[in-house]
């Protein structure tokens, strides 16, 4: 009886030699990992981003008059005339000027640290998606950039002057400077880290998770939960802080739905 013939076989892969399906329609994602080799590749991860953070840090001790100065501006404006801020500890002023050096050498080392991000996700890809790395990175860097800028320019203030309106003539508004620098830093990670929703957004969409269609079935929901947690974030709780901070939420959900339309996964992808 004869034998059946062997399944066609394509070219053999000219990098490790194993042979390639004829038709070429196998585009498989990187080769598995066990849960061991994960830790062992977060831990890697990890240690670089921690690296580039500290280089981000000491590369900003060069520059910590400039930060200082831009970092106190928003905190001094809405003193009265005359006023300023006050430090009650021996160590406070100095660890201001270490915890300064460590927010801005994190915005200096994100591009890196996003990137490092990629590479812990990229063995789980197929291969046409690996080559998104770039607007995975980029998108993520200039989105938490600009989060942390908007809170500088635009959210911190709200927040700031609301605090300062309680000055009268009974009431002296002298803050001290590490609960204020503290509320400048949460608010500066918080709109950080929300900005990052597009980057999430097109991750999600490009691996099959999330369709521009979902989206915009759940906008409803997506804006009660924009505002619920916008309520959370902003310590003040006035109704103008609130929507200082969920307006720029919502337009990047619009954004998102428009990312996911364009970068979403089409029939020929899945």
């Amino acid at each position: 009886m004869a034998l059946p013939p062997p399944p066609e076989q394509g070219p053999s892969d000219p990098e490790d030699g194993t042979l390639q399906p004829a038709d070429g329609s196998s585009e498989e994602a990187g080769g598995k990992m066990s849960f061991l080799d994960h830790l062992d590749e977060l831990r890697k991860r990890l240690i670089a981003s921690l690296i580039a953070l500290v280089v981000g840090v000491l590369a900003c001790f060069g520059f910590i008059p400039f930060i200082f100065e831009f970092i106190m501006e928003p905190l001094t404006d809405v003193l009265p005339d005359g006023g300023t801020l006050i430090f009650t500890e021996p160590g406070e002023a100095f660890f201001l000027y270490i915890k300064m050096a460590v927010l801005a050498g994190l915005l200096v080392a994100s591009p890196y640290v996003i990137w490092q991000v990629w590479q812990f996700v990229a063995p789980g890809l197929y291969v046409h998606e690996k080559k998104f790395a770039i607007p995975f990175v980029g998108l993520g860097s200039i989105f938490f950039i600009g989060g942390a800028l908007f809170s500088h320019y635009v959210l911190f203030r709200f927040a700031w002057n609301f605090f300062a309106s309680f000055d009268t003539d009974f009431l002296t508004f002298a803050p001290r400077i590490q609960p204020a620098f503290s509320l400048y830093v949460r608010l500066a990670l918080a709109c950080a880290a929300v900005f990052q929703l597009p980057t999430v957004v097109f991750f999600l969409a490009r691996i099959g998770a999330v369709t521009s269609g979902l989206l915009i079935r759940s906008t409803k929901y997506a804006i009660l939960g924009i505002f619920i947690f916008a309520a959370v974030l902003t310590p003040t709780g006035d109704p103008v802080t609130l929507t200082a901070m969920a307006a720029p939420m919502i337009v990047l959900y619009g954004l998102s739905i428009l990312i996911a339309w364009v970068f979403g996964r089409r029939g020929g992808d899945e």
